[in-house]
Formats: C-alpha cells, sequence, structure tokens
C-alpha cells in the first residue's frame, strides 16, 4: 500500500481525488445499495409473520408467544419503515443540496434499522424455538444469537472503526 492510497480525510475515509459532493454521491450510492439488501430481507421476515397469524395453530399460542410474535412483527414493520426513510430523504431534499446531510443521517437510520431487523429475527427465532423446545431453550438459543448480531453488527464494525 503506497502512502497516497493510506492517507485519510477528514472523515476518516481513505482519501480519494474526489470533490466533496463527488464523495457524497458515492456514500449515498452505496448506502442505497446496502438498504435495498436488508430490505429484501426484512420483507421476507415481515411475510412470513404475517402468514403466521393466519395459521390454525396461532389460536393456541400462549401469552407470552403471542406478546413475542406482536414485537417481532412490530419491529420488522418498523425496521421497513426506517430502511426506507433515506430513499423519501433522498427524494425530498436532493436539489437543495442537502446531499452530506441525507447521507448523514440515511447512516443513522441503517444502524436503527439494524438494530429493528435484529429484533425482529431474534423474537421470530424465539418464537419458533418456544414452539418447538419450550421457553429455556428457546431464550437459550435466541440470547446467544442476539450477542452475535450485537458483535457482528454493532461491536466489531465499531472496533474497527477506532
Amino acid at each position: 500500500m503506497n502512502a497516497q492510497s493510506s492517507r485519510k480525510d477528514g472523515d476518516g475515509d481513505v482519501a480519494r481525488d474526489e470533490s466533496p459532493e463527488e464523495k457524497a454521491d458515492r456514500n449515498l450510492v452505496e448506502l442505497l445499495q446496502e438498504l435495498r439488501v436488508l430490505q429484501t430481507g426484512v420483507q421476507i421476515i415481515f411475510a412470513f409473520l404475517l402468514s403466521v397469524a393466519f395459521t390454525p395453530r396461532f389460536t393456541q399460542l400462549t401469552y407470552l408467544q403471542v406478546n413475542v410474535y406482536i414485537c417481532a412483527l412490530l419491529a420488522s414493520v418498523l425496521a421497513l419503515a426506517v430502511l426506507a426513510a433515506p430513499v423519501a430523504l433522498h427524494r425530498i431534499l436532493f436539489r437543495n443540496r442537502q446531499k452530506e446531510r441525507i447521507v448523514t443521517l440515511s447512516a443513522q437510520f441503517a444502524r436503527v434499522g439494524l438494530l429493528l431487523l435484529a429484533l425482529a429475527m431474534t423474537s421470530a427465532l424465539f418464537l419458533i424455538l418456544d414452539l418447538i423446545r419450550g421457553h429455556v431453550v428457546a431464550g437459550a438459543i435466541t440470547g446467544g444469537v442476539a450477542v452475535v448480531f450485537a458483535i457482528l453488527w454493532f461491536l466489531f464494525p465499531w472496533a474497527l472503526r477506532r
């Protein structure tokens, strides 16, 4: 790696020969592509959760299982809303020369969306495991998966950023 390619700019990115506007454009395109991948996953989880309510076994769920289901459903709906928010921001603000602001806010939305997605997935996992193996096994496995999400999606990237 040469000295030029390892130099960092003020935002911690590797310095490139691009204007602030070009950098904001690139960052927004990259972020929107990442969000497209996440949105597809959230839509699949949401569709699964919607279909669960219409199965014959749904009426047999315990109070806890219904509450976990509601948590998973709400987290997936909110994840969809939060992960789609950058598109709305861009549509409304893009001609106001606020691209850097759009990128900054969109990155924050992406972090919140990841948190909501992790909550939706762990809640859905708990519900399924609770039906199959009971509260104790479901809680233990779901807790382990939640730790994996926390490490891979939040702690590890945060540590690398420092």
